[in-house]
């Protein structure tokens, strides 16, 4: 009987939680804008997860490049189209993790402290973490992913 009510609990919990609305800030996108953004992100993601590593081999050497490979200067300035339809909240945190990984890299060679990376890291990912639960992309209806092509660019993840 106790895990007939266990189990009847679990679908109910599970049900609640898949009904639950999404209540984040919707930000509409072309299909440009968004590639643009992801594009990043996954530059971002990918970035941390070498840190990662080279903080696993103690590497700070390749803990500095990799960091710096994701600070301020990889916010280029084809993002300017960016500017008019991301908030400026959103923006703000994005610039706040490419700076924190300029910091991440300045400390890394001259600190070279892997526990004071990982926490610096743990701080760069609360700040992915809280605009990740604030937002959420959508494609704009009619998006034709035609505008502003000529300014299009991708990051490069440099290895």
């Amino acid at each position: 009987m106790r895990n007939i009510l266990a189990i009847a609990l679990i679908l109910i919990a599970s049900t609640a939680t898949g009904n639950e609305v999404d209540t984040r800030r919707i930000l509409p996108l072309t299909e440009h804008q968004r590639d643009h953004v992801l594009t990043e992100m996954r530059a971002l993601l990918s970035g941390t997860q070498n840190i990662l590593d080279a903080l696993s081999e103690e590497n700070m050497t390749v803990v500095a490049r990799e960091a710096r490979s994701l600070g301020v200067g990889m916010a280029h300035k084809g993002e300017d189209h960016l500017k008019a339809v991301l908030p400026k909240e959103f923006m703000q945190m994005g610039m706040s993790v490419h700076k924190a990984f300029d910091q991440i890299a300045a400390d890394a060679e001259s600190m070279q402290d892997p526990k004071h990376t990982l926490r610096q890291m743990s701080k760069a990912m609360q700040t992915c973490n809280a605009c990740h639960a604030s937002y959420q992309i959508r494609l704009k209806e009619h998006s034709t992913g035609q505008e502003t092509q000529s300014s299009h660019h991708q990051h490069q993840h440099q290895h």
